[in-house]
């Protein structure tokens, strides 16, 4: 893989990790419509420089929500200490913390099944196209009088099974967790919000469980590659939070909904006509 690859798919992770448009099913749908080999040559590196990709995209967001991070992890710990929960910042702590639990249960229950079944173009296509139009019609139809200050743990678990979801590439883990969290009425800028703030321990989680089995293979002589991607990951990823934030305050979901579809349209497109296989 050369440096120029490893930054094009650096700025993808980044963008698609926090936008709604899937960053796993975009992760495999760039290198296949490009045609370019299989990541390094082999598996063990194309595992290693994911785990790069998304620790760089982690990086970015910690940046940006760094003052956040902090004080919901002191809200967290003070709960331990007077054994209950008494304050906003408390329950919001314990919503990220509960919400985490779904991803991680099935993440570890159907890691085989996904990574073996169900990473095909085609299927990818389809659950961008659907779930592209079920956020912008959730959206359209729910109400925006909830504030980001209600959430609770309640709402930490019903949005945190939502996103368990997204283990399916193409279907998105922000997209669908902006639109659970828009079906019961949270306004779209405090869904993203704390959609971005869930994704951090899955994030963080999955990519250490990852770096553990993959500790004894090193970079592999990718030293160069593995610091473009992190870094463009980085940058991609607390731009578009920044960004997104500032978007979703003033307009819908329109714009993602479209693109999901001219997406899946182009990945159909191409099976169809033999550009490319259905099958990686």
């Amino acid at each position: 893989m050369e440096i120029w690859q490893a930054i094009v798919l650096g700025l993808t992770q980044g963008a698609s990790e926090y936008a709604p448009i899937s960053s796993s099913g975009h992760l495999i749908l760039v290198p296949w419509a490009f045609d370019w080999p299989q990541l390094g040559g082999d598996a063990g590196f194309a595992k290693s420089f994911d785990v790069a990709l998304h620790m760089g995209t982690l990086f970015g967001a910690l940046i940006y929500f760094r003052r956040d991070v902090a004080r919901y992890l002191r809200a967290f710990i003070g709960t331990l200490g007077r054994r209950r929960v008494r304050t906003t910042d408390e329950r919001i702590a314990w919503a990220l913390v509960v919400g985490t639990l779904p991803g991680v249960i099935a993440g570890f229950t159907f890691e085989d099944l996904i990574q073996n079944n169900l990473g095909e173009p085609v299927l990818i296509a389809i659950m961008l196209a659907v779930f592209g139009v079920v956020l912008w019609w959730v959206d359209r139809r729910s109400r925006r009088d909830r504030p980001f200050e209600s959430i609770g743990p309640l709402t930490g678990l019903f949005l945190g099974t939502a996103q368990a979801l997204a283990l399916q590439p193409g279907v998105s883990r922000s997209g669908i967790t902006m639109t659970a969290a828009r079906a019961i009425g949270l306004d779209r800028a405090s869904a993203a919000r704390f959609s971005f703030l869930l994704s951090m321990p899955i994030i963080a989680g999955a990519g250490a469980y990852k770096a553990i089995g993959l500790i004894d293979t090193g970079l592999l002589g990718y030293g160069p590659q593995f610091f473009w991607g992190f870094a463009s990951s980085a940058a991609s990823g607390f731009l578009v939070v920044w960004g997104l934030l500032a978007y979703l305050k003033r307009h819908d979901y329109s714009v993602f909904m479209w693109y999901r579809l001219l997406a899946a349209m182009v990945v159909l497109g191409l099976i169809a006509t033999g550009v490319r296989e259905a099958t990686i």
